[in-house]
C-alpha cells in the first residue's frame, strides 16, 4: 500500500489532507517512513534523510510514526484482503503478497468489492490484486 503511513494520518486528521506530511523522528538520524503524495511533489521519498525532506519540503507536517495505530490499520486492510483470498503472506504492516489464482475464493467474496471499495485508494488493484509501488 503506497503510502500507508501517511494516509492513515491524512485519514485520521482531516486538517492534514492535502498537506505534505512526512512521517519520521525529526532528527540527523532519522529518515523518512512515508511520505504523502503532496510531499513526493518536492521530491520527498521514503528512506531519505530526514533533514533532506526538510530542505526540500520546509512546509511539511512531519510527524512521529504511530506504529500500534498502523498496526491496527493495517489488521482491518488484511481482513478486506481476506475477503478475496486465503492465501496472504504479509510482509510487513504495508505489504502483502496475494495468490488471486485460486478460483475457490471465500463466500462471501465478491470480484467486484475490490473495484467498487473505498480501500481501492489504498492500493487494492480491481482485479484484487494488491499492488505497491516504491515510495
Amino acid at each position: 500500500m503506497d503510502a500507508f503511513y501517511a494516509s492513515v494520518e491524512q485519514r485520521d486528521d482531516p486538517q492534514l489532507k492535502g498537506k505534505p506530511v512526512v512521517v519520521a523522528w525529526r532528527g540527523n538520524r532519522s529518515v523518512v517512513c512515508a511520505a504523502s503524495y503532496e510531499a513526493r511533489q518536492f521530491g520527498v521519498r521514503s528512506a531519505m534523510p530526514a533533514v533532506l525532506a526538510e530542505r526540500l519540503c520546509p512546509n511539511a507536517v512531519f510527524l512521529p510514526p504511530d506504529f500500534p495505530r498502523y498496526r491496527a490499520v493495517s489488521g482491518q486492510v488484511r481482513e478486506i484482503l481476506k475477503r478475496h483470498t486465503d492465501l496472504i503472506e504479509p510482509l510487513s504492516l504495508d505489504e502483502a503478497y496475494l495468490d488471486v489464482t485460486k478460483k475457490d475464493r471465500p463466500a462471501d467474496s465478491d470480484s467486484s468489492s475490490a473495484q467498487h471499495s473505498p480501500r481501492n485508494q489504498k492500493g487494492i488493484a480491481p482485479d484484487g490484486i494488491g499492488r505497491r509501488s516504491a515510495e
